[in-house]
């Protein structure tokens, strides 16, 4: 029996997926995110129960982060863009979270900019608040050692490709750390939009990629790159033909970023079929209704699509494109190194 709802909300599902992949389908997985590091912060005595947690979300990190303040007694403050919707906006106002809107914006850089700006005017308003740094600070790696475990005994042994979206780095990047710290030969194969800074792809744009939670238009410091075997930039309508193939195959009903894993995840395993293939399903479907799954009737079928495979990121083109990494141009960004803290 679990303690909190929260607990039980967290927990993937397993499921194989043809034609013989296996998909952890999440409703949120970044509770795992949220809940690691607000436990870490108590057991450390950096925060304590009563104390504010403040941070900047798109939508499915305020949910995690709400929930895992309610589950330990803190108070939650969120700087949120325009895409949270009422539902979610009711959830945190009943669980005590409080919510501010930015302004409108259509550009992604200047919607993360103004949260950021207005989380420092919070901190300096009020400088017993804890800004949790989602896209910057280690301790969100930790929640996802569970994750790495449940694979761990889930996975048949023997050689794995791990697939999904890049993010802020602390999903993919942490799940892959963990499994090859256990000894697990891992390849680590990231998903990107165009568009997004995060592998160098901020000069191929794409007006309709409403994914933007799997990659950015600033740097995400909790990014490694040196963790990453492989990348696939997919645009919005080959993620959302993915989603729609993977709903009708499977019947999981899953965000764009699973479609986008789970394109990748068929070509790579084309590609290699001497590894168990996992991709990840970060959270439902539910929010790309209208934007996504409505036009199902327009999806493309899966069978003739193929990624223009190159060797750097001037070659980079719509609708996919893959690449190993590192790139052959050895000057690319290749991101800081994260100090991940011991599990407290």
């Amino acid at each position: 029996m679990h303690e909190h709802i929260a607990e039980a909300v967290k927990e993937p599902d397993v499921v194989t997926v043809p034609p013989g992949a296996i998909c952890l389908r999440f409703e949120t997985m970044k509770l795992y995110s949220a809940l690691g590091a607000v436990r870490h912060l108590l057991e450390t005595g950096q925060v304590e129960p009563g104390d504010t947690l403040v941070d900047s979300s798109s939508g499915i990190y305020a949910h995690a982060l709400a929930l895992a303040c309610h589950r330990y007694g803190l108070n939650c403050h969120i700087v949120g863009s325009t895409t949270v919707d009422r539902t979610l906006r009711v959830q945190l106002e009943i669980l005590g979270a409080t919510l501010e809107q930015v302004r409108s914006s259509k550009n992604l850089r200047l919607d993360q900019n103004l949260r950021v700006e207005r989380i420092g005017e919070l901190l300096r308003e009020n400088p017993h608040y804890h800004w949790m740094r989602q896209y910057h600070d280690a301790i969100h790696y930790l929640g996802y050692r569970d994750v790495a475990d449940l694979i761990r005994k889930e996975v048949p042994d023997g050689p794995l490709a791990l697939v999904g979206g890049v993010g802020t780095g602390a999903s993919t990047g942490a799940i892959a750390t963990y499994l090859r710290e256990a000894g697990r030969d891992v390849t680590l194969v990231g998903v990107q939009p165009f568009g997004s800074v995060t592998f160098g792809a901020e000069h191929v744009s794409d007006p309709d990629m409403i994914i933007a939670g799997i990659g950015s238009s600033i740097p995400f410091q909790n990014v490694r790159h040196d963790l990453y075997d492989r990348i696939h930039w997919v645009n919005f309508d080959y993620a959302m033909s993915g989603a729609v193939e993977l709903l009708r195959v499977s019947g999981i009903f899953a965000g764009l970023s699973a479609g986008a894993a789970y394109l990748a995840t068929l070509w790579e395993r084309e590609r290699d079929t001497d590894r168990t293939y996992v991709f990840l399903a970060a959270d439902t479907g539910h929010r790309y209704v209208d934007s996504a799954y409505a036009h199902h009737s327009e999806a493309a079928g899966l069978g003739a699509m193929r990624p223009h495979e190159v060797t750097t990121q001037d070659q980079l083109r719509h609708p996919w494109s893959a690449m190993d990494w590192p790139p052959a141009d050895s000057a690319l960004l290749r991101g800081a190194p994260v100090l991940v803290p011991e599990k407290a």
